[in-house]
């Protein structure tokens, strides 16, 4: 087989398993107890055997999903191509994969936080490797290593950028560049913007295909006035910015439109102009901190304001509505300022910092790339944000162990908690890297 017959054939996949896929998602309206375990998860298995597919698909009990998925892995089977199939996350421990709190860590790395490109390389190097040796085993395209791929994705050249490109580009071929399983659902759409990252590099259009189709279903379904396509705030991390780079990869505006119009159904529901922050969902809209403040999450709000810089950096200068979002960018940028504590990083809960006696450095890095961000762009003002981004990565390096592992990262959850040093989960290390890589451009260029 020729590429022009593989890469043909790579597309005829990813149509007809997206539509099995877009099938069974609107059953699941319809008889949600009888697929919810089949449906929730996808995963790449390579040449897997036809009759082990069959009999998943006969698990899912849709007859006519039945044969559309039949003839999906039937051309991809004898093409001797990538073939996604379901694997429910309770077959999986989607926590256990993500991070852990090792214990016996104890030996700080010792690392220079001095705004030079060569310590602040050395920096993210260290993590970086140390995180790719552990993660590749188990990546997936779950949100969790979402993140980190964006992170891999920003590691600068000259910090070794091609190696993690390189597995990253690994992995996406892995899964033929295909979503995850949940049409509608942002978390499983987060890994489009490494997939469409590398796309602008090598523009094939097998890259582009599968993440299009879906964001092109995406944006056919119907609006629900009593909930958001986007209903917590994390999502403005996960979605957004795959459309803005769908806009850059097919020039087409209303990937931008879309996005424009649901983000601000979101910012409306969330947003607090009050305080400049984002309730997690609007379940915590309400609910106070133990010292009666309103419950604002670090990560939470983290997830936004790196979501609006990656959004921002697709957006033309003449879009609409670009001056809104650069407006909110800033109201938050300076209310996350203003929060930041004595060792210059930030409590999971922002507005009950003795509450928690850890900083947390997802939500911490985050904050330390869009604030970098937003200097390197004359988004915001140097002399007033540079300290602060200074002391931050002053703090997240002082969190790196001996062996690279980045700790005081808040597990999976919605809301402010508790948690060890030594925790560490991928998402965190996907920030730490996008912070560094903005820190990187600061910094002296000094080798």
């Amino acid at each position: 087989m020729d590429f022009d017959e593989l890469r043909r054939a790579k597309l005829i996949e990813s149509g007809l398993f997206s539509a099995c896929r877009v099938y069974m998602t609107e059953r699941i309206a319809a008889d949600s107890s009888k697929i919810d375990s089949s449906m929730n998860a996808v995963r790449i298995s390579w040449r897997a055997p036809l009759t082990q597919t069959c009999h998943l698909i006969r698990r899912i009990g849709l007859v006519a999903g039945f044969g559309v998925a039949v003839l999906s892995v039937s051309v991809c089977f004898q093409a001797g191509l990538p073939v996604a199939f379901a694997q429910s996350p309770k077959q999986v421990d989607r926590v256990a994969v993500a991070g852990d709190a090792n214990t016996e860590v104890t030996e700080p790395a010792n690392l220079s936080a001095k705004l030079t490109q060569r310590d602040v390389g050395a920096a993210m190097r260290k993590v970086a490797d140390w995180q790719l040796k552990r993660a590749e085993p188990n990546f997936s395209q779950d949100w969790t290593y979402a993140a980190l791929y964006a992170g891999f994705m920003a590691v600068p050249h000259d910090v070794d950028g091609e190696r993690y490109q390189d597995a990253m580009l690994s992995m996406a071929k892995n899964f033929a560049w295909q979503p995850g399983p949940r049409v509608e659902h942002a978390d499983d759409h987060a890994i489009g913007q490494t997939y469409l990252q590398l796309y602008f590099k090598d523009h094939d259009p097998a890259m582009l295909a599968p993440i299009r189709q879906r964001m092109d279903t995406v944006m056919h379904l119907p609006d629900n006035p009593e909930k958001p396509l986007w209903w917590w705030c994390d999502a403005l991390f996960m979605a957004p910015p795959v459309l803005a780079e769908l806009y850059k990869a097919t020039g087409d505006r209303a990937y931008l439109d879309f996005m424009d119009h649901e983000w601000w159904i979101t910012s409306a529901k969330l947003y607090s102009p009050e305080n400049h922050l984002f309730f997690r969902d609007a379940g915590y809209i309400g609910k106070h901190e133990s010292n009666g403040e309103p419950v604002f999450w670090s990560r939470g709000n983290g997830w936004v304001l790196a979501g609006l810089a990656r959004v921002l950096t697709y957006m033309p200068a003449d879009y609409p509505s670009r001056d809104k979002y650069v407006a909110q960018f800033r109201e938050m940028a300076a209310a996350i300022a203003a929060l930041q504590g004595k060792d210059g990083l930030w409590r999971p809960g922002l507005l009950n910092p003795n509450a928690y006696p850890l900083p947390e450095n997802s939500g911490s890095a985050f904050y330390t790339y869009a604030l970098a961000y937003g200097i390197n762009n004359h988004l915001l003002d140097r002399r007033k944000y540079l300290p602060v981004v200074k002391k931050a990565w002053k703090g997240l390096v002082s969190h790196v162990y001996a062996d690279g592992r980045l700790g005081c990262i808040q597990p999976i959850g919605a809301a402010p908690g508790q948690y060890t040093a030594t925790s560490s989960y991928v998402f965190g290390v996907g920030a730490y890297l996008l912070a560094g890589s903005e820190v990187y451009q600061l910094a002296e260029k000094t080798h």
